[in-house]
């Protein structure tokens, strides 16, 4: 049957990163494709002893429809969270999503119509794109460097009628960058002046590697940011929670939209969450994540520094779970790529994160689901498909 799809659903394409694990399931591949937390890391104990007290003592209400907005004693224990840096949180202004991802796609059908500017950074996260360009946004790239977004380019012209700027402060995907506090003020204070929504989008903000979290741009703009966080990177992505804190009108809107897509996000997820985080149990796990990440990070960096030849270059992340990579411009790292799966190793090229003008001669390392050695034969593998394709020669071992 020919199916009459609708013109935004013929527009979609499929994630470039999806279509990219599909291959790297393979067991023998090296992959640093995939943006997944570490399975090392999930908490399968504490989700066991949670699991059986909610089906114990609560299986009713968990085993219910719940409330569109989520689960009341979770959405005080969100807001007594985020009100610290002299911002005030209320469990009103608190939504509970399926995901940060339902999150994003909430947002999109809220505040973005046909030909609506939108600012992103320059790259910026794939799934975002996704996510709004299902509404036929005109994306305005905002330049950015090694810090991240650059705020003295939101001029008055460019900001002028954008339903809101997109961006991630926080070890960005796909970059690992973190915006400094003083762009961070920058950024807040603009925000101010010319009533700028700003989306923050922070699922990696605790995976600082020392643990020092910087000021949020909804702390410094409570009145303009929309903040989106996520429980994926700090118990596990399977549970599919994720939350948006924005004021109360934004927060009916959304819970609107919700009301359409799912009702609700399942009850007995929220329950187990909440037994989980409202024990304290966080502050005692988040730094265990930290310190596997930062182990993994430096492995990763010093096989690059040993195996990438001259020309190559990289970030150093002081969080997260991404390495950025920009190669000579004569290469396309979707060319590369194809070379890569050969060899057994896999990362994602860089040009689906850019909105416009992509650069295909980047790409997108995630090393926390390597272990060190794995890590170190892998960027040995590439470092030699790299120098290949430059023509030079490599004085480690051949390609096989």
């Amino acid at each position: 049957m020919q199916w009459p799809f609708s013109r935004r659903a013929n527009a979609l394409t499929s994630s470039a990163i999806r279509e990219i694990l599909k291959v790297t399931e393979q067991p023998d591949m090296i992959s640093f494709a995939g943006g997944l937390p570490s399975a090392a890391t999930f908490p399968v104990e504490a989700m066991q002893v949670a699991t059986r007290k909610v089906l114990g003592e609560q299986a009713e209400s968990a085993l219910q429809y719940g409330p569109s907005e989520g689960l009341g004693k979770l959405r005080e224990w969100i807001a007594k969270e985020y009100s610290r840096d002299g911002a005030e949180v209320r469990p009103s202004q608190v939504l509970l999503t399926t995901g940060s991802q339902q999150a994003l796609d909430l947002v999109a059908k809220a505040l973005i119509d046909p030909g609506s500017r939108v600012l992103v950074e320059t790259p910026t996260y794939l799934g975002a794109l996704q996510a709004f360009s299902l509404f036929e946004p005109e994306y305005i790239s905002v330049a950015s460097d090694e810090q991240g977004l650059r705020p003295e380019t939101l001029t008055p012209e460019v900001i002028d009628g954008a339903r809101f700027l997109y961006a991630l402060p926080n070890f960005q995907n796909p970059t690992g960058r973190r915006l400094p506090l003083s762009r961070r003020e920058a950024l807040a204070a603009i925000a101010r002046e010319h009533d700028l929504p700003i989306v923050e989008d922070d699922p990696y903000g605790d995976l600082d590697y020392q643990g020092e979290r910087l000021a949020s741009l909804r702390s410094l703009a409570p009145k303009q940011v929309i903040h989106l966080g996520s429980f994926s990177k700090v118990l596990a992505p399977g549970l599919r929670l994720g939350y948006v804190i924005a004021d109360d009108p934004l927060i009916a809107k959304l819970v609107q939209i919700k009301q359409a897509a799912d009702l609700h996000t399942p009850s007995f997820t929220q329950q187990v969450i909440y037994e989980i985080v409202s024990q304290g149990f966080l502050k005692g796990h988040i730094p265990g994540i930290r310190a596997l990440y930062a182990e993994r990070c430096q492995a990763m960096l010093a096989a690059l520094g040993q195996y990438m030849p001259e020309g190559v270059h990289w970030n150093r992340p002081e969080g997260g779970m991404f390495i950025w990579v920009t190669l000579p411009e004569s290469l396309d790292s979707t060319e590369l790529l194809t070379e890569a799966i050969r060899e057994r190793v896999a990362f994602v090229p860089g040009a689906p994160f850019y909105a416009t003008a992509p650069q295909s001669n980047t790409l997108r390392l995630s090393f926390v689901t390597v272990e060190p050695a794995r890590i170190d034969e892998g960027i040995q593998r590439l470092g030699r498909l790299v120098a290949r394709q430059l023509g030079g020669t490599s004085e480690h071992l051949p390609l096989v």
